[in-house]
């Protein structure tokens, strides 16, 4: 039971089980934001928790992280584009450079960030305040805005992010970066591409100072029928939380991966794309940072995907986040996401040597 009079009323829309387990900033600002849509909404209304994609594409606003802010006016934030493999495709990114009163005028050490959205949501305004911040550690920060389903066929948004890096390393000149000095990470789906591309730098010979995944789908639980398929305790015990529960999953999954196509995508790229905890080869990765949170159905999948490269022999720092829910780093009410964004900095100074 929460007592807060702040959180009165929400026992009913969170599972008891689930209830006390989460950050009472969370229990806060979930509390205030069902109570802002009450207001707004003071008559009941049919809920469209997953909505149609095409009403999603014609109203963005109404889908973007509470933490989105279009930051292309800012200063040493440049709006560039890379080239694609595919004819006809570029690939915008927004690059973040630091401060140079504060770090130099460079070269900079690089980051590469891919956005959360479960590989249909998402642009490059929906984790601009974490690029932001990142890029105080010192390090120039490249924001790829990578193809998204069901526009684009699953798989496409890695091949996006292998050309991005390809052409970072490319452009290093005209970027003013260090392509010596490249880590990648991301959040959620975006976690899930860098995990890939993690392995294939460590296959193309590519050398990366750090892969930082962030509450990080590592199996195929886009294509499970069933929540029940899952063979990990999270994705059971969390399978209605107040963030990303089954249904959602299964939203994601439906424009991702649709059943009647899934045996094709199957044939379009390897198989371990689509679950990296399946990847064939542990050995010499890169350093890693995985970062889970508590209250997720994924927690699990990320914690797994971290013991298999401790048994490959690779460098691994996993961190747990009490009490936080998937994305939990998009809610600036939270301490813990301005933790989140210490621990990020503080692993992109160390990796890059600017400590």
């Amino acid at each position: 039971m929460v007592e807060s009079e702040s959180t009165e009323g929400i026992e009913a829309l969170i599972e008891e089980h689930i209830l006390p387990k989460l950050d009472p900033d969370f229990l806060a600002y979930f509390a205030s934001t069902q109570a802002r849509l009450k207001a707004a909404q003071p008559q009941p209304q049919p809920t469209v928790p997953n909505p149609p994609i095409e009403h999603v594409r014609a109203h963005p606003e109404a889908y973007r992280s509470p933490c989105a802010v279009d930051a292309s006016g800012y200063a040493g934030v440049s709006n560039l584009i890379s080239p694609s493999r595919d004819l006809g495709v570029t690939i915008p990114v927004r690059v973040y450079h630091p401060d140079p009163m504060k770090h130099g005028a460079g070269p900079y050490p690089v980051h590469l960030n891919f956005h959360g959205g479960g590989f249909v949501l998402g642009d490059l305004t929906t984790e601009a305040a974490l690029c932001l911040s990142m890029r105080e550690a010192g390090v120039a920060v490249v924001d790829v805005d990578y193809r998204l389903c069901p526009e684009t066929t699953w798989g496409k948004c890695i091949q996006d992010g292998w050309d991005v890096l390809k052409w970072v390393r490319e452009s290093a000149t005209a970027l003013r970066i260090n392509p010596a000095s490249i880590s990648i990470g991301g959040v959620s789906a975006g976690g899930h591409i860098s995990l890939v591309l993690q392995h294939m730098a460590r296959d193309a010979g590519i050398p990366l100072k750090l892969c930082m995944a962030s509450v990080t789908p590592a199996t195929a639980g886009l294509s499970y029928k069933y929540y029940t398929d899952s063979p990990f305790p999270s994705f059971h015990e969390f399978h209605r939380g107040p963030v990303l529960p089954w249904e959602r999953i299964k939203y994601f999954g439906r424009l991702c991966m649709p059943p009647e196509t899934l045996p094709a995508l199957r044939k379009m790229w390897p198989d371990w794309w689509f679950a990296p905890l399946h990847a064939p080869d542990w050995s010499n990765l890169c350093d890693t940072f995985i970062r889970t949170a508590e209250v997720d159905p994924l927690r699990d999948e990320g914690e797994a995907y971290a013991l298999k490269l401790v048994a490959g022999g690779n460098k691994v720092t996993v961190k747990r986040y009490l009490g936080c829910p998937h994305t939990f780093m998009y809610i600036d009410a939270m301490k813990r996401k301005h933790e989140y964004d210490r621990d990020a900095i503080a692993a992109l100074r160390a990796a890059h040597g600017l400590c």
